[in-house]
């Protein structure tokens, strides 16, 4: 007799269980290990910071900004992981009374991101540590978090998922290839996918369930939500960017030309754009999950909405 949707449902809930007691990992034995950064060292591959494309910066420029890039992706992931945990949290009370499986693996989930903040506020310390003075985050953690569940649980597990999908890619695809990079910064962004690979796989089956328990006006509305969210996240990669871009050029060992100011300026944003919202947009496993439960004319909304961003 076939197995029900259900049941493969728990068993791929049971799956993530077994996997997280796997990986398990401790912040101090095992990722930073006494471990600091040196100012020597790239943190971000060229493939995510693009720093290569700017040529007016020398190699040690180039660098830096990888490092400034660096800081600021550990501060994202933080910030992000704040509006996760709530709202995993808050999904997890659906199976209460249900499905114990099910809830003990998001309880897990909720578990491990906790876990990955405290582990990016050390990674900001241990950053400050080394770099010049003057670096901000400029995005107040709570505040995004609020405007973000203020949207419909749809819209949000869509970015939930957009983001944990591309944590996956920029390790696989960038990170774990570059042997230049800083080799905590590096081990930091395996244990993290570590245990991301799974949250990936609860995001989908929690987004479906949710789906399924909607009507087309309900959806619909959750994709104009969704492009709502993905301009909020632009606003604060462009306030970011700006902030990076003068900490870089108030502390880089040089002026620099009011072209290269302009041209830093967009660099920065254009990468932060890939690495937060286009590489995660298209990555074919996100594209996939969207577009089976959207119509064509909501993809459409969507593709119009990322093509502004390119």
């Amino acid at each position: 007799m076939p197995a029900t949707a259900d049941a493969l449902d728990s068993d791929r809930y049971a799956r993530c269980i077994a996997v997280s007691k796997r990986v398990r990992w401790d912040i101090d034995s095992d990722v930073i290990r006494g471990r600091a950064f040196a100012r020597e060292e790239k943190f971000l591959p060229d493939g995510l910071s693009r720093a290569h494309l700017l040529t007016f910066l020398s190699a040690e420029e180039q660098r830096y900004l990888s490092q400034v890039q660096g800081r600021t992706y550990a501060n994202v992931f933080a910030l992000v992981e704040r509006f996760i945990n709530a709202k995993v949290l808050e999904m997890s009370r659906d199976h209460w009374l249900g499905d114990q499986v099910a809830l003990e693996a998001l309880v897990r989930f909720c578990d491990e991101e906790l876990k990955h903040q405290e582990l990016f506020r050390r990674i900001e310390r241990i950053a400050a540590a080394t770099m010049p003075a003057g670096y901000a985050f400029v995005a107040d953690a709570n505040a995004v978090a609020r405007a973000v569940l203020s949207k419909g649980t749809w819209a949000v597990f869509a970015l939930i998922l957009h983001i944990e999908l591309f944590t996956q890619a920029h390790y696989r695809e960038s990170i774990a290839l570059d042997g230049a990079l800083s080799p905590l910064f590096k081990d930091v962004f395996l244990y993290h996918w570590r245990e991301e690979s799974q949250h990936a796989i609860l995001d989908e089956l929690e987004w479906r369930r949710l789906d399924a328990t909607l009507g087309e006006e309900e959806r619909d509305r959750g994709v104009d939500e969704f492009i709502a969210l993905v301009g909020d996240v632009d606003g604060v990669l462009r306030a970011q960017a700006a902030a990076d871009g003068r900490y870089f050029a108030a502390t880089c060992g040089r002026m620099l030309t009011n072209d290269e100011m302009a041209a830093l300026a967009a660099g920065i944003l254009a990468a932060y754009r890939w690495q937060y919202i286009l590489s995660g947009a298209r990555h074919p496993q996100f594209v996939a999950v969207l577009h089976s439960l959207i119509s064509d004319a909501q993809a459409r909304r969507i593709d119009a909405a990322l093509a502004s961003l390119t």
